[in-house]
């Protein structure tokens, strides 16, 4: 089952409780600082597990000790349920 577009006011009653996270060109944005490149990548293999489990997968950029992740369910054209589960899920890392 494909999820639903979330509506602007939708995002905006959810955000605060997404820590960090901010709606940068329709996405869900947010970038992480690590100490090193072996604790980013430590991360983003969190990262994978919880988006492989949710059949769901972020946009990743990764330079050294930065990771930058971008939330958006394509197939809806936006930010869908996923999107802010998966970003829930980031955070408690």
């Amino acid at each position: 089952m494909i999820p639903r577009k979330l509506s602007d006011a939708e995002i905006k009653q959810v955000l605060p409780q997404l820590t960090g996270w901010s709606v940068v060109h329709g996405k869900l944005h947010r970038s992480f600082k690590f100490a090193d490149f072996i604790q980013a990548f430590g991360f983003l293999t969190k990262v994978a597990i919880a988006a492989e489990k949710l059949g769901h997968h972020p946009e990743i950029y990764n330079v050294y000790n930065l990771v930058t992740l971008d939330l958006t369910t394509h197939d809806v054209g936006g930010i869908s349920r996923l999107d802010i589960e998966l970003a829930k899920q980031i955070n408690g890392f």
